[in-house]
């Protein structure tokens, strides 16, 4: 019983705390990060609006002054990250004609989502199939179709450039870096060894240069 009233003591003055600071925009703001870490680590589908307005310190009531329901939330976890990583593409066809480097700002572009996106990432890892099946989130396959019409004609660009390897094909190579890029997610730890560039460099040399050094072809040639 006495675990019961502290808790509910230290709920009450977590509640009071959270609805008397910030301006309405940004408890807005604090809503959706915390709602997102709870989609991320107990899955979308397992996560209430209820445990969202307890991480919050709020009622749940208060919590639909803000949304009107958890996929309104969602919404806005997804459609942020995916109009900031195409947005990043776009930018990185800018950068130049050269199909190589525009692939690389690319990877670039991918890896420094882990660190800002890793929720709507993980969301998006872990949910797509049963988001995908609602009308209301059509906007992620749309997206994720003009991402991957970005990719393959960058990759198709570089083969008719004699750059890539014409034998390959341009929609697997595209979903395999991709996934190589997503599942980052899964073990990447800002501040780590290593960021989010250090790790695409390291991509990048992997994907253009291999791990094979030419000794074996040499070898056989000679």
């Amino acid at each position: 019983m006495t675990t019961r009233k502290n808790s509910g003591t230290a709920t009450t003055a977590k509640r009071q705390r959270a609805s008397s600071t910030g301006s309405a925009s940004e408890r807005r703001d604090h809503l959706v990060k915390l709602a997102a870490e709870l989609f991320a680590r107990k899955g979308f589908q397992a996560t209430t609006v209820r445990q969202i307005a307890d991480e919050a310190g709020i009622l749940s009531g208060s919590l639909y002054h803000h949304f009107d329901s958890k996929e309104t939330i969602v919404d806005e976890v997804l459609s942020t990250f995916l109009d900031d990583i195409i947005a990043r593409y776009r930018a990185a066809i800018e950068t130049s004609s050269d199909a190589r480097e525009v692939l690389s700002e690319m990877v670039r572009v991918g890896f420094a989502t882990l660190e800002p996106h890793r929720a709507a990432i993980t969301v998006m890892q872990n949910d797509w199939n049963y988001l995908r099946q609602f009308e209301r989130f059509n906007y992620l396959v749309k997206a994720e179709d003009e991402v991957e019409q970005i990719w393959v004609e960058q990759i198709k660009a570089g083969q008719n450039a004699g750059l890539f390897r014409a034998d390959l094909d341009p929609k697997l190579t595209y979903r395999m870096i991709r996934d190589t890029i997503w599942v980052a997610v899964r073990w990447f730890r800002p501040g780590g060894r290593l960021n989010t560039n250090a790790l695409a460099e390291h991509y990048i040399t992997v994907l253009f240069d291999g791990l094979a050094t030419g000794e074996r072809d040499r070898a056989t040639a000679g």
